[in-house]
């Protein structure tokens, strides 16, 4: 499943769409990948209890403006969209909110 990023927290859509479209694309064999701006990704995800419901927690790895970055990450279906956050290795975290694709 490919979700176009149409949110990501403190970016307006020209940063998010700077490279590509921004998206995050999440396969069946729980692996995935994403890129919005300059930041692009692979992922490794599984699904955990959370509260009363689950949330798809990661790992991920790639670059931001060719930069090695890498961290973890987590996403839960709310409101109707999917909506998470990335965490950078002794960085910056970044919420951000896809809409599935049509």
């Amino acid at each position: 499943m490919t979700c176009p990023v149409f949110g990501v927290h403190y970016r307006d859509q020209d940063d998010i769409d700077l490279v590509v479209p921004g998206y995050i694309t999440f396969r069946e064999d729980s692996l995935g990948e994403f890129q919005f701006g300059a930041v692009h990704g692979d992922l490794d995800y599984h699904i955990e209890p959370y509260q009363v419901t689950e949330r798809l927690e990661f790992s991920w790895e790639g670059e931001d403006e060719m930069d090695p970055v890498s961290r973890r990450g987590w996403a839960i279906i709310e409101d109707g969209q999917l909506q998470g956050r990335f965490y950078f290795h002794e960085g910056n975290e970044s919420g951000f909110v896809v809409a599935k694709e049509r």
